[in-house]
């Protein structure tokens, strides 16, 4: 056995993880029914955990969103990075080139906004045009957004959340561990947290999956109980800075 080309080709995939595959920008596209929203396209993005040295990536994940030409854009939370500001490009500097987005965006809090601090987040991120969903909803023609608080940081407050809400509507959940709490009557729930498992290894299951559901709701199109629920691989790196088999992407979601 070589172990010199063993060691060649562990050095090639650690590079490989921890330089190439995270900025590796893929775009997911997702086709759904439904009459009410035929014709319509949203692009969803969430876990962006911009570093302070990511600019060059912000930017180019604005201009990729703008690219498609989305009706709504909707984010899904943890725009910052790490538990402490220090480890996180400010999120003044975040909200403002999120502004650049050229369709409406509405978002929600994850929680490392929420242990950066909830309430700042929430001011910048209007401040610079995105409206923020705090266990509200808001109506954009002939849809309602209903957006949750973060699971761990928060108090999440579904009934508060869907009030006065009907059909078509999409909730935006930082965490799909909420997703056996909703009612069936929901068009569609669009979820992060998970990055995918992050290192998903061939023929083994993600190496972190932070949910109580273990890796039930990881990734990608769910369908459970009469609803369904697109769990994204988000954009960013949380507590190790590598993807493996796992790139980042951003949703594009056309309704038929």
């Amino acid at each position: 056995m070589n172990y010199n080309y063993i060691l060649t080709g562990i050095i090639i995939l650690f590079i490989w993880a921890l330089l190439i595959e995270p900025n590796i920008l893929t775009v997911k596209h997702l086709s759904l029914k439904c009459d009410e929203l035929k014709g319509k396209r949203i692009v969803f993005a969430t876990d962006l955990h911009i570093k302070p040295y990511e600019m060059a990536r912000l930017k180019k994940l604005v201009k990729r969103i703008n690219k498609q030409n989305p009706d709504i854009v909707l984010l899904g939370g943890d725009y910052v990075n790490g538990h402490r500001k220090g480890r996180s490009m400010p999120i003044q500097d975040i909200a403002r080139e999120l502004g650049n987005i050229s369709a409406p965006t509405i978002g929600i809090i994850g929680n490392h906004d929420g242990w950066q601090g909830k309430e700042e987040v929430i001011q910048v991120l209007a401040a610079n045009g995105i409206k923020i969903l705090d266990n509200e909803n808001i109506k954009i023609v002939e849809l309602y957004i209903a957006g949750l608080d973060d699971i761990q940081t928060g108090h999440v407050d579904i009934e508060k959340a869907l009030k006065n809400t009907k059909l078509p509507r999409i909730v935006i959940t930082h965490s799909p561990d909420t997703f056996p709490d909703l009612p069936e009557d929901i068009t569609l729930v669009l979820a992060g947290h998970l990055h995918g498992g992050q290192i998903v290894l061939p023929f083994m299951k993600p190496l972190t999956v932070p949910s109580v559901y273990g890796d039930r709701y990881a990734y990608g199109l769910i369908e459970e109980n009469n609803k369904k629920m697109f769990v994204s691989r988000g954009l960013g790196t949380s507590i190790l800075p590598m993807r493996f088999n796992c790139p980042p992407q951003i949703v594009v979601i056309d309704f038929l």
